[in-house]
């Protein structure tokens, strides 16, 4: 049978279209539907990287016994949780909430035909093994449960909607800005920090981009060593690891291990978007640790692997080939070895343990660095340079090799809010690494982002083959607000600075919580669901109102608009009772937070643009998370800019601003250097 879901604008969704099970999207047919029939709904909610939702998929819903159960019992819905995030935070929450373990992907939740969960899970086998309830056993028994004690199950439903409405921040009066919350967050991060092998915690092992950026934003403005030490050794680990492909370049989602060496194989834009930026700012603040490389080899991985031919970004690559998690990655020695030349294998076996024992399911290889190529070259009592080539030929080689394999397979959806990631790591890696060609993709991906999303002061979420849908959040709009100031930092035009405005019009206007301070996750004309969520921690990606927070105060300070950062102050002073009590897993908020403590500094050059872009490219040679840099050459300075004069300028000048403070024009590379030490 085809259900529903092939013509969805979700290759996820498109996935199960041939299922046998009767699939519905999320609509007001298929909730009507359990309303009319009283039938309880059966939500299922994964993405198409995710590895498990196959093996659910192949096991289950591709089983015509356990379809006819389905059809029979439920209202099946199935949701792309990349699409539906407001959906998937709920029932992530519902999740937590109602089993008190962390949830993930599938997510299976049984609804009332309201709409209220009462029953969910994560991955189910068909049949019961590893103490995991049987799906085919579980589905009658979740439908008797619910003819049998409807009234008991609305209860527990009206509970759960309590609940989750007292998580959401609220305010409490006049409540004063954390002052400490940066500090006891940042010891928080040392006392988890894995001083062995880098990262934060045990297995499994997530990168953390958001906190690993607020330890080296620590690094820098506190002059801590603690924080340094975490952020080079969690990078370098990180690149040695099986995490990051060594071969081909970027990240993949998590480790499984605590050593980084073997990953969760998908890969996606948003965590690649996030590392681009740390990596390539890391470099600046650490010069000596290498990590500018790689930076450079996660943009060849988005622009060979995710780039859309019209300079857009696709989702993700599944984990997945031919069955097999992994397989596209690994190797059998024998092939390794045969891929290479005699000097190539000398130094490249041991540098990436094909010397060793297998180190993926005892019987392959996935490269990763064991030997240092420095120590490799004491190894083979040869020159350091001789055994980078023979490395380079190596992994040349091995590329190529797992170049003719059969691919994992590509989410070629167009997210909005991811979009809006990568262009502003883009552009801010560009600065830092001096490579204008990063920002021509910033600005490419950016252009046709705002072609096709934005129309008539809103944006929409997801666009797949030319079909643009569903009502955007608050990440879009907030991710896309800080994207632009990456962008009009990297390369100025006019149009953006308008855009941003009217960008920061609509995120307020459409999502602020007017009475309690914060932004809501969806839009005020959203469509209604259970509960409404004003997120503050970050997750996969980072905090909404954190980005929209800082977003806000970068552009109250290069317009002179307090308003801005007034809306950014009610937003952090909304969650402020939570950072004060436990401010771990905030840390896009607590960025907020320093910004509005100690105002960050902008700077605008005009003038001569040889002159002011040669300013410019000495400034960004220095890691300096609290200045903002805006180089507009010999363009006429936009109304809107704060500080800066029309007036004709000889030569060059920079105007400084401190906060809302700026200072007289100077006219010379030392006297900026000057005004900076001075701010």
């Amino acid at each position: 049978m085809t259900n529903r879901l092939a013509k969805a604008t979700s290759p996820y969704l498109r996935q199960h279209a041939g299922n046998p099970v009767d699939w519905r999207p999320w609509d007001d047919e298929a909730l009507a539907l359990a309303k009319r029939e009283n039938r309880p709904i059966l939500l299922s909610i994964g993405y198409s990287a995710c590895h498990w939702c196959h093996v659910m998929a192949h096991e289950s819903f591709e089983d015509p016994e356990v379809a006819a159960l389905m059809n029979a019992l439920f209202v099946n819905i199935k949701v792309d949780r990349e699409e539906r995030p407001d959906l998937d935070q709920i029932c992530q929450t519902a999740h937590a909430l109602m089993t008190r373990r962390p949830g993930g992907w599938p997510l299976t939740v049984f609804m009332t035909p309201g709409g209220l969960p009462f029953f969910i899970g994560t991955y189910f086998p068909k049949e019961s093994r590893y103490g995991i309830s049987g799906f085919r056993e579980l589905l009658p028994k979740v439908a008797a449960a619910f003819r049998e004690h409807g009234d008991e199950i609305a209860s527990q439903g009206d509970a759960l909607a309590d609940a989750l409405a007292s998580l959401e921040a609220a305010a409490q009066g006049a409540v004063a800005l954390p002052a400490g919350a940066p500090d006891a967050a940042l010891g928080e991060l040392e006392r988890s920090f894995d001083r062995v092998h880098g990262g934060f915690g045990g297995a499994p092992k997530f990168p953390h981009a958001a906190e690993l950026e607020f330890c080296l934003r620590a690094a820098a403005t506190k002059r801590s060593a603690s924080t340094r030490e975490i952020v080079a050794t969690t990078l370098g680990r990180m690149a040695a690891g099986g995490i990051a492909d060594q071969l081909g370049g970027g990240f993949c989602r998590y480790s499984v291990d605590a050593e980084w060496s073997i990953p969760h194989f998908e890969k996606m834009l948003y965590d690649n978007a996030a590392l681009l930026a740390l990596y390539a700012d890391a470099a600046r603040a650490l010069p000596d640790a290498g990590l500018g490389a790689v930076a450079r080899d996660i943009v060849g991985f988005l622009v060979r692997e995710l780039r859309a031919v019209d300079g857009a970004f696709h989702s993700s690559l599944d984990a997945d080939s031919e069955g097999e998690e992994g397989r596209f990655y690994v190797f059998g020695r024998d092939d390794a070895r045969a891929a290479m030349s005699g000097t190539e294998w000398e130094a490249a076996a041991p540098h990436y343990g094909f010397d060793g024992p297998p180190n993926f399911e005892d019987r392959a290889w996935l490269p990763r660095v064991v030997v240092p190529v420095a120590d490799v070259a004491t190894r083979l009592r040869t020159i350091l340079p001789d055994v980078q080539t023979r490395i380079a030929g190596a992994r040349a080689s091995l590329f190529a090799l797992r170049s003719t394999r059969v691919r994992p397979a590509r989410d070629d959806k167009i997210l909005t809010a991811w979009n809006a990631l990568a262009i502003g790591a883009l552009a801010r890696a560009s600065r830092a690494q001096d490579e204008p060609a990063w920002a021509d993709l910033a600005i490419a991906a950016l252009d046709r982002l705002v072609e096709t999303a934005w129309s008539d002061g809103r944006l929409l979420a997801t666009r797949l083959d030319g079909d643009v849908a569903l009502n955007a959040y608050l990440d879009d709009y907030a991710f896309l607000l800080a994207a632009l100031v990456e962008v009009m930092q990297a390369r100025f035009r006019a149009g953006d600075l308008a855009l941003a405005l009217a960008v920061a019009d609509a995120l307020v206007d459409r999502f602020e919580d007017r009475e309690q301070g914060g932004f809501w996750f969806t839009s005020h004309d959203h469509e209604r669901l259970f509960h409404r969520t004003k997120p503050a921690h970050d997750n996969a990606t980072p905090s909404g109102n954190g980005i929209a927070a800082q977003a806000l105060i970068a552009l109250a300070h290069l317009t002179a608009e307090p308003r801005y950062q007034d809306v950014a102050e009610r937003t952090v002073r909304a969650f402020a009772p939570g950072l004060a009590q436990s401010p771990g897993g905030q840390s896009s908020l607590l960025v907020a937070l320093e910004r509005l403590l100690h105002p960050p500094s902008t700077l605008i050059l005009r003038g001569e643009p040889a002159l002011t872009r040669a300013w410019q490219r000495s400034l960004e040679r220095s890691y300096r998370p609290e200045l903002m840099i805006v180089d507009l050459g010999d363009r006429e300075p936009p109304a809107r800019l704060a500080g800066v004069s029309a007036a004709a300028v000889e030569g060059a000048a920079a105007w400084l601003c401190h906060g809302f403070v700026c200072r007289p024009p100077v006219t010379t590379l030392a006297a900026i250097e000057e005004s900076l030490a001075a701010a």
